[in-house]
């Protein structure tokens, strides 16, 4: 149970960061050239994405809901599956911080048909981003290093079908 609770909880923090990031961007970056943070390098920029990320699949709006609702049945599966032990800690922070992000921006997708980004990097002029693809970003590329340097196999031995009688 404690679990849950700790899960939720960040979920909850996490959720609300990005959306209270979100309102401000739309409050005081939208219709302006934007806010320079590190002039000629990070700009706070307010930017309506009806794509995915780098703008790809643009105006697939019930597609992108859909792949999402399926990721998140996954995390969360994945979620219940893993033992509440100290080794399996950081894959749960991390799918917490999955899917936070992934909510954060399907909300935005569902209610405004579009995801408001405001992150600019504008130095190598990288696409325009926000909290939630933080999160995304974070969780997806530590949890390789986890995977890949942290974890055996045998770890994962949780996630296997159980075979059925006659099989």
């Amino acid at each position: 149970m404690k679990k849950y609770i700790f899960g939720i909880i960040g979920f909850i923090i996490l959720l609300a960061a990005d959306r209270v990031t979100k309102v401000a961007a739309q409050t005081t970056l939208k219709g302006t050239d934007g806010i320079p943070v590190i002039k000629g390098v990070f700009r706070l920029l307010y930017l309506e994405n009806r794509g995915a990320a780098f703008g790809v699949l643009q105006n697939q709006r019930f597609l992108l809901l859909f792949f999402t609702a399926i990721i998140l049945i996954a995390v969360i599966a994945a979620y219940i599956k893993i033992p509440f032990t100290k080794r399996y800690i950081p894959m749960e922070v991390l799918l917490v911080l999955l899917a936070s992000g992934a909510i954060g921006n399907m909300a935005d997708r569902a209610i405004y048909g579009y995801v408001t980004d405001f992150l600019y990097f504008e130095l190598i002029d990288f696409p325009i981003f926000n909290v939630a693809d933080c999160y995304v970003v974070i969780a997806a590329f530590t949890a390789a290093f986890y995977i890949l340097f942290y974890y055996k196999d045998e770890d994962f031995e949780i996630f296997k079908l159980k075979k059925t009688k006659g099989d």
